[in-house]
């Protein structure tokens, strides 16, 4: 190596410590990734092709498919309809929106769920509480099938390239009443504990 040259592992540790660092003092999140990677790909002499074959074509498609899908949603005017139906079903109680929340999750999975239903929890009372009841509901809510979330879809892709064949039924074995479970324990602790 030559003198006041960095080794592999100590390029690794400072490309780490700055993206921390970006985060940490405000840097939206994308922005630090996407420099990180044209600084991984600028500095370390990283064959793109190499980096090319790697990426996930159809799981890229996929996440651009859900957010297009709720962009449409959005501006069509659905999720202003989805706030006016809100008004008028009791969605301010918390079992009411984590049922929502859950179902909704496991239609268009669970971001764009959330997407959809910010306009709704932004009419709230009680913020904090009802955008918690929301994370957690829409994290937990993605385990009930693989639809739920696009981390299931990921992990029944490359289970399906190894020759590993996870159905909806043997998912649902498992997925529902895990899901069921710590779908109510999250919303009782988030009920009764005084935030």
């Amino acid at each position: 190596m030559r003198h006041g040259a960095l080794s592999t592992h100590d390029q690794d540790s400072r490309g780490r410590g700055g993206d921390a660092g970006g985060v940490l003092i405000g840097v939206p999140v994308a922005l630090v990734a996407i420099s990180g990677a044209a600084y991984s790909l600028l500095t370390r002499r990283v064959n793109p092709e190499k980096i090319y074959r790697e990426i996930d074509w159809d799981l890229l498609v996929l996440f651009t498919g859900l957010f297009v899908r709720v962009g449409g949603v959005e501006s069509s005017g659905l999720a202003g309809d989805l706030l006016k139906t809100a008004a008028i079903a009791p969605i301010q109680r918390p079992a009411v929106l984590v049922t929502v929340a859950a179902v909704l999750s496991n239609i268009v999975s669970n971001v764009p769920a959330v997407l959809l239903l910010k306009p709704v929890v932004l009419s709230l009372g009680e913020p904090t509480r009802s955008w918690l009841l929301l994370a957690t509901t829409s994290t937990l809510a993605g385990n009930l099938t693989i639809l739920g979330s696009v981390a299931n879809v990921i992990v029944v892709e490359v289970a399906r390239r190894e020759r590993i064949d996870i159905g909806f039924v043997a998912y649902g074995r498992v997925g529902i009443p895990l899901t069921i479970l710590t779908l109510l324990i999250g919303w009782l602790l988030l009920v009764t504990v005084p935030l």
